[in-house]
């Protein structure tokens, strides 16, 4: 992020809505037993660079996500630029009010070298079969 795109009072700027996209603390899968639970029962969506798995919730407090990206894929700095790639997709193209699902998204090496539009769309489609297959057992 650019020094300009710095507000005075140290927070980055809105986009050009003037609503600013977050994905909060309580919106992220967090805890190895639920990351455990969505790979044991849930269903799978594949894409170019990443695999999805979701599983639906009880509650009813709409999509959380999480992120697992393995040793296999490179080292530390290879790994957190996939994560923050990732993250800021989700960011972007989480819908506000989506299925009470937990999501896990496997990255795959290809995701380094995406264009951040086309991961966009992954992500976007994803969330998408998500809410229809969601939607379908409710």
């Amino acid at each position: 992020m650019s020094v300009s795109a710095i507000a005075s009072n140290g927070n980055a700027s809105r986009s050009g809505s003037g609503k600013r996209a977050n994905f909060p603390r309580s919106a992220r899968l967090l805890r190895h037993a639920d990351f455990e639970r969505v790979y044991k029962q849930g269903r799978r969506h594949f894409a170019a660079h990443m695999t999805v798995f979701y599983l639906r919730r009880a509650e009813d407090d709409g999509l959380r996500v999480g992120f697992t990206v393995g040793r296999i894929l490179g080292g530390a700095v290879v790994r957190n630029r996939m994560k923050r790639r990732l993250r800021e997709a989700v960011r972007l193209s989480r819908p506000e009010s989506g299925p009470p699902a937990d999501v896990v998204i496997n990255p795959k090496k290809s995701l380094l070298t995406a264009e951040f539009s086309v991961l966009l769309t992954e992500v976007s489609n994803a969330f998408a079969v998500i809410q229809k297959a969601i939607g379908k057992v409710s």
